[in-house]
């Protein structure tokens, strides 16, 4: 299966090198590509000299362009699935291979925290319940990990959102392709490491904000989006 590892990065020249290292030493025959989001930092300097393959956003795009220049560069070079996987060293690469393995019976595997454990009480975990039951309550589907920024997409969906206006990689991408491209979702249990540096698209305030935007974009705008291209066989 033609693989690619999709690396949004914004500002991440301090942990950029171990976790792109950490992937090349635990997973074989997957390609990778750095999606530089504007960053201010040497995070290019960085790819270069360790000769990762990149692009360069000329700016800052946030985490949902950034990553769609990723599924555009891999719907036009034919990749079977892609992952989403961060720059910061909190994704683990011994779970990419069983992500991977998920999409040959799926069309986005998503890695979850939460299936065998409770989770912790937190506003970050109130907002993320918030978000399973806008899912569960439009969709009909429980995830127990809708935040989760581990996913992995077959052919099918990386034309959805190659193809798609503004398709990020958000809870209400998903739900949107749960209700309306008839999209298979399964949960694979991963374990995730603390952020080890460089600057998060997320502080608190900005979470927050994003929680209850993410809830009311499932609950009441995503029906309005159009269907694109990649009909179900």
């Amino acid at each position: 299966m033609k693989t690619l590892l999709i690396i949004p990065a914004y500002n991440e020249e301090e942990s950029l090198k171990n976790t792109v290292d950490s992937v090349l030493r635990c997973v074989s025959q997957i390609d990778l590509l750095v999606v530089n989001d504007g960053s201010r930092d040497g995070t290019v300097r960085v790819c270069r000299e360790n000769n990762y393959p990149f692009l360069d956003l000329s700016t800052n795009l946030g985490l949902a362009g950034a990553f769609q220049a990723g599924m555009k560069y891999a719907y036009r070079h034919g990749y079977d699935c892609a992952i989403q996987f961060d720059a910061d060293g909190q994704h683990l690469p011994e779970y990419i291979e069983p992500l991977v393995e998920a999409t040959k019976t799926c069309d986005i595997a998503i890695g979850s925290r939460y299936i065998d454990k409770r989770k912790p009480i937190s506003l970050r975990m109130l907002g993320s319940r918030l978000i399973q039951a806008a899912i569960k309550l439009t969709t009909g589907k429980r995830l127990t990990d809708p935040t989760s920024g581990m996913r992995a997409f077959n052919a099918r969906m990386i034309e959805q959102m190659a193809l798609g206006l503004n398709f990020g990689p958000e809870p209400d991408t998903v739900s949107y392709l749960i209700k309306r491209a008839d999209a298979k979702v399964v949960e694979v249990p991963v374990e995730m490491a603390e952020r080890a540096a460089g600057e998060s698209y997320l502080n608190p305030w900005s979470s927050a904000v994003y929680m209850l935007r993410m809830a009311i974009s499932i609950l009441f705008i995503q029906f309005f989006r159009k269907r694109i291209g990649g009909e179900k066989k």
